[in-house]
């Protein structure tokens, strides 16, 4: 249970803020040797998250009724990423992108690009400037985000950043743009749960969901407050530590 708990926390943590959720579910699973940490925790672990991002967001979500234009485009946007997604799990090939060296090169790289795009200008916000255009360059950064240690919200921070969005507009931009694709997760998660004749899978998998969704619901509050105030320079250099870490540990 000690594993949840602390599989759950990195989760919550990590899902919203651009630094990878994924790669940091495989790292501490991998060097603590976890039992319970799969795929299908994973997908558990982010039904959780859906939760937080429905809950915090509910006003918003409400006037999605109104504001059917805002909504298409999000799931316009979500469309590249869940498609390709599919196939890669489909296919098996999303297993061979889970390694560690995967994950050094990539958080890496994007934490450069995640500096470089938060140098630009802070003059668009979500509801006057969010348009079709916007929404499909952004979805096919989001495409990224199949690779560990890209990090989801932090491909789409970039993305929206480079547009020149608000700070807090592209992190905004990020949540509304998991709920269709942590939507799919789920769906694909709740299966696997509905169809298993495990007890114990099933116990795990609730608890999963618990934990991640308290750990979220935490994560995302703060961490709007904080780019309210502050750049993302903390996540960079948090990043490139990582990195630097892990490249120590392949190659030396």
């Amino acid at each position: 249970m000690i594993e949840i708990l602390i599989l759950s926390f990195i989760q919550g943590v990590t899902e919203f803020i651009p630094v990878s959720s994924s790669s940091h579910l495989i790292l501490i699973s991998n060097f603590l040797s976890f039992e319970n940490q799969s795929l299908s925790i994973d997908v558990s672990l982010h039904i959780g998250s859906l939760l937080a991002v429905l809950v915090y967001f509910y006003k918003d979500i409400i006037s999605f009724a109104e504001n059917k234009i805002l909504f298409f485009k999000i799931f316009i946007s979500s469309l590249p990423v869940m498609v390709v997604g599919f196939i890669l799990v489909e296919t098996g090939l999303i297993n061979q992108i889970r390694n560690i060296k995967v994950i050094a090169w990539t958080t890496l790289i994007f934490s450069f690009l995640l500096y470089f795009s938060d140098k630009f200008k802070l003059e668009k916000n979500l509801e006057k400037n969010f348009s079709y255009k916007s929404a499909i360059f952004i979805g096919l950064f989001q495409i990224l985000s199949l690779i560990p240690g890209v990090s989801r919200s932090g491909i789409a921070i970039t993305a929206a950043r480079l547009l020149n969005f608000k700070r807090v507009d592209a992190a905004k931009i990020s949540f509304f743009l998991s709920i269709p694709i942590l939507s799919a997760v789920s769906f694909f998660g709740l299966k696997n749960l509905i169809l298993s004749e495990n007890i114990y899978f099933a116990k795990v998998n609730i608890i999963s969901i618990f934990l991640s969704f308290l750990f979220s619901l935490i994560t995302i509050k703060y961490f709007l407050r904080y780019i309210v105030k502050f750049n993302l320079n903390i996540f960079v250099y948090y990043r490139i530590f990582l990195a630097l870490v892990l490249f120590a540990i392949i190659y030396l």
